[in-house]
């Protein structure tokens, strides 16, 4: 049965999995992860097959979050580019095209296997796709919210000014604190 090619246009796969890396990194990021709601990002985001998803298998998730994170950390696209390819260096394996068993349209993986480790899978999956875009913007793929009472992993929208906040509701609400502590400080 042919995989509808619509779903593979060339950019959105790339987007689409950082999109999925950031969505999994705000889930994975707590001391003990909650196995319904990874799983809940992850069929969100396509991923059809959860059989073995496991307390170990999102313990070592949690883990390549971990090191998923410093990318979208990166202060400019040097520093995301050094961290992106340290982590192919150590992590992936010489590209490769997979349907997965033909339930997919082909597309790259760097990973040893389809059904690899999951903490593996997050790595290869997320890098790949953030040095794409990075590759194609010339700019760090994403950022973490500027806002401190949030934190959130993010992908840059193409375009436009560097984005600092993860969502419009951030940046609002830092602009009416902001706003709110420069009347403050005129009253007194």
């Amino acid at each position: 049965m042919p995989v509808p090619q619509e779903d593979f246009r060339p950019g959105r796969a790339a987007r689409d999995a950082a999109r999925r890396a950031a969505d999994l990194l705000e889930v994975l990021e707590v001391d003990r992860p909650d196995l319904e709601k990874v799983a809940e990002v992850l069929r969100a985001h396509g991923e059809t097959d959860l059989g073995d998803l496991s307390r170990e298998a999102v313990d070592e998730m949690r883990e390549a979050a971990g090191l998923v994170r410093e990318v979208f950390a990166a202060v400019d696209v040097d520093q995301a580019a050094e961290l992106l390819n340290g982590l192919l260096a150590r992590h992936a394996f010489p590209p490769r095209l997979t349907t997965h068993g033909g339930k997919f349209g082909w597309h790259l993986h760097v990973d040893s296997e389809d059904d690899g480790p999951w903490g593996t899978w997050l790595v290869t999956s997320s890098c790949l796709a953030l040095a794409v875009l990075l590759a194609d913007r010339q700019t760090p793929p994403g950022g973490v919210c500027a806002s401190p009472t949030c934190g959130k992993a993010f992908v840059h929208a193409a375009g436009g000014s560097p984005q600092r906040y993860c969502s419009p509701r951030c940046a609002t609400r830092e602009r009416v604190a902001a706003h709110r502590r420069a009347q403050r400080d005129q009253d007194s």
